[in-house]
């Protein structure tokens, strides 16, 4: 009976040694990462658009900074006033609205990393135009802003002029990085690329430009505008376009100016888009002063002349005037070249649209994804309404912004529909948002991820304390040991119960 208890009591031990095995090694690769950080890295991009400036602040854990995938936004502020574009005549100017923004990131970043947090900032269109038209002001205005950071406690890596493909291509970055299409944890919490996922196309509407970003069918076929990204060790071969003046902003302004042209009075003038009864008066400036509208500025041109334009709220002719700012003749009926003779693919496989797209679609009560139809519908309703029924209808009302949604909206049926060939077919495959979590889908994400060398070329991402083979084996060793203890425990049980049942019956017949 000793010899029995014996192995019965290690087969116990071993069990439940096992078993503690088991949980401590897993806990321990789940939390080891929390426990080993040594705190958090930030950066700070300010995205400057034709329209306005916003400051993002985001953060990662430092101990990977070369080979980290996981960077979130933690802070985003928006510049009071117009673009820096719009400082050309007063660079100096540009400080005042900036502080405030940056006083508040000041406070969301411990002191002490204050001089090691790098700040990068990233223009756009609108100081790509105002670079074409004044080459001296532009310099000036990134010049005060060097100056400006100075001063900042922060360390700033310059000013930089983005091309329209590189804003395109981070926006595509930002998009598939937030969506998790790039790296996702596996079961053991290491990074690793998912198996079969499929990356998304990126739509970007700003204010004085737009961008389509998307890998094509066949990515052998070699386009103008195809740029090679490396990321995470695999390559990707990313179709990009920059329409420069088909922002929203600047499209509408063509449309005032296309508005006049047509007009019997150059004082005042209807204009289908506006709502039925809206009444504003605007400089012949403020349309025709930019390089995008230089083509149809009248032959008598007063820049500091009123005109009236009266809304007429009419979904049709709004329709057919917005139609005249795409050139659909220049490709001549080829396929691949849908409008303003710029040659692209066919559009594939899912797309998200933000920035402009997606405050458009916000303001015509859609969200989403949706059918070709519902977006036509809400379209014209919206276009029908007059302007005392809007303030009722807009979740947020802004009259600069609310006078111009109809327009948008025909802007972008155009945009997608006759310009990037979208159809009823594949429109529900274009996701509108603004967000994934807490992070803005725009460019800078993408833009500080290449940056900082935060997207690696080759290997692993987060280690953790053991290889993954290392700790399935473990992991199956040890289950499989607790399993054998189990068993043997199982049958010690039934050796037992036998013998007692032997000893039994023996005792029954012993003869007297």
């Amino acid at each position: 009976r000793m010899l029995t208890r014996t192995p019965s009591v290690v087969a116990q031990v071993f069990l439940l040694l096992s078993i503690i095995l088991v949980i401590a090694i897993a806990v321990i690769q789940i939390n080891q990462q929390k426990i080993l950080s040594p705190g958090l890295k930030y950066g700070i991009v300010l995205d400057a658009g034709s329209s306005r400036t916003t400051v993002y602040v985001y953060e990662w854990p430092a101990e990977k900074e070369n080979n980290t995938g996981v960077v979130s936004q933690t802070f985003k502020c928006n510049v009071k006033g117009p673009g820096i574009s719009s400082y050309e005549n007063n660079p100096g100017a540009l400080a005042k609205p900036l502080d405030d923004c940056l006083n508040e990131v000041k406070e969301r970043i411990p002191v002490h990393l204050h001089k090691n947090t790098s700040v990068y900032l990233g223009a756009t269109a609108g100081m790509r135009l105002l670079r074409l038209q004044n080459e001296t002001a532009a310099n000036e205005v990134l010049a005060s802003i060097q100056n400006y950071f100075r001063a900042q406690p922060f360390e700033f890596r310059g000013a930089q002029i983005l091309t329209g493909p590189e804003e395109g291509v981070y926006g595509w970055i930002t998009a598939n990085y937030l969506m998790g299409n790039f790296l996702e944890r596996n079961l053991w919490r290491t990074w690793i690329r998912p198996y079969r996922k499929e990356t998304m196309g990126a739509l970007d509407l700003g204010g004085a430009s737009t961008q389509i970003s998307f890998i094509p069918e066949d990515s052998q076929e070699n386009f103008n505008s195809t740029l090679q990204v490396k990321l995470y060790g695999y390559n990707y071969s990313v179709y990009t376009h920059s329409f420069q003046c088909y922002g929203r902003d600047e499209a509408e302004k063509r449309l005032l100016a296309l508005l006049l042209q047509k007009s019997n009075t150059s004082t005042n003038v209807d204009n289908p888009c506006y709502p039925r009864n809206y009444e504003t008066a605007l400089t012949v400036k403020y349309f025709c002063g930019s390089l995008c509208t230089q083509s149809l500025r009248p032959v008598n041109y007063y820049p500091n002349q009123s005109v009236n334009f009266h809304g007429t709220g009419d979904p049709g002719l709004c329709q057919e005037m917005v139609s005249l700012l795409f050139n659909f003749t220049a490709c001549r009926n080829r396929e691949d070249c849908p409008f303003n003779g710029i040659h692209q693919p066919k559009v594939k496989g899912n797309f998200v649209a933000f920035s402009g797209f997606y405050y458009t679609i916000n303001a015509l009560n859609l969200s989403g994804h949706f059918s070709l139809a519902d977006f036509n519908s809400s379209m014209w309703f919206f276009c029908s309404q007059n302007w005392a029924q809007l303030q009722f209808t807009l979740p947020k009302f802004e009259e600069i912004y609310a006078r111009s949604y109809c327009f948008s909206a025909n802007f972008i049926y155009y945009l997608l529909v006759h310009g990037y060939n979208f159809d009823a077919g594949n429109w529900p495959q274009i996701h509108f948002q603004k967000e994934v979590g807490n992070s803005s889908i725009t460019w800078s994400l993408g833009y500080m991820l290449s940056l900082t060398n935060m997207i690696p070329a080759e290997g692993k991402l987060i280690q953790l304390p053991l290889k993954p083979s290392l700790f399935t084996g473990l992991l199956i060793f040890l289950t499989a040991t607790a399993l054998l203890c189990l068993l043997f425990l199982v049958y010690l049980c039934i050796v037992s119960r036998n013998q007692k049942d032997i000893s039994h019956v023996e005792y029954v017949f012993t003869p007297e």
